[in-house]
């Protein structure tokens, strides 16, 4: 899992950065690059941003194609998502983020 704080270490880019713009829609790096500055190159990313944009639920290790196959099969709420997944089951922190990926589709 990746560690929570400053995972951008040469621009100062939070984790909860990089959450809130997954929680826009914003799934691949570039999207992301554009949106927090992550450089996506000191270790602070290179170590990091691939779990945390394949990643949904880190309390419950689940990750975001999981939660996008659920949401293709019907699982439309989080609550559906939860039951089939887990995700959004134990803190609760990535519900806005399932919310997105029904939303979206993606």
């Amino acid at each position: 899992m990746a560690k929570k704080g400053t995972i951008c270490e040469l621009n100062n880019v939070q984790y909860i950065d990089i959450r809130m713009a997954m929680v826009k829609g914003l799934r691949t790096l570039e999207e992301i690059k554009a949106d927090t500055n992550v450089c996506g190159e000191c270790a602070g990313c290179k170590e990091n941003l691939d779990w945390i944009l394949s990643s949904v639920c880190g309390c419950k290790n689940v990750s975001l194609a999981t939660v996008v196959n659920a949401v293709k099969n019907g699982a439309n709420t989080v609550e559906k998502v939860a039951e089939l997944t887990q995700a959004g089951t134990d803190c609760g922190r990535c519900t806005k983020l399932v919310e997105n990926i029904i939303a979206i589709g993606r």
